[in-house]
């Protein structure tokens, strides 16, 4: 009976994932008519000159960049380490304990 169960509930999901997908894709691949076509949605308008700004200041220097991910990668190590070994102690702990 657990097997059935289980197998309905994957069923279920996979189906309401599926209807999902489908009513989704209906908006994401809609396409609107064409600029400039007759009887279309858009008026013929002339398009504006396209400009382009180059970004010249702002944004963070490569090296700051990794120097966060170093620091990020240290302290994720750090924790790491520090669970792992509480997590030994515990077990040693609990192993005399019995």
């Amino acid at each position: 009976m657990s097997r059935i169960r289980r197998l309905a509930i994957l069923l279920a999901g996979l189906a309401a994932a599926m209807l999902g997908s489908v009513a989704s894709a209906t908006d994401a691949f809609a396409w609107p008519d064409p600029p400039g076509q007759p009887g279309g949605v858009y008026p013929l308008l002339p398009t504006p000159p396209v400009v382009t700004h180059t970004v010249v200041t702002g944004g963070m220097p490569g090296w700051q960049i990794t120097l966060i991910a170093v620091g990020a990668a240290v302290l994720a190590a750090a924790i790491a380490v520090a669970l792992d070994r509480a997590w030994a102690a515990r077990r040693h702990v609990s192993a005399n304990a019995a």
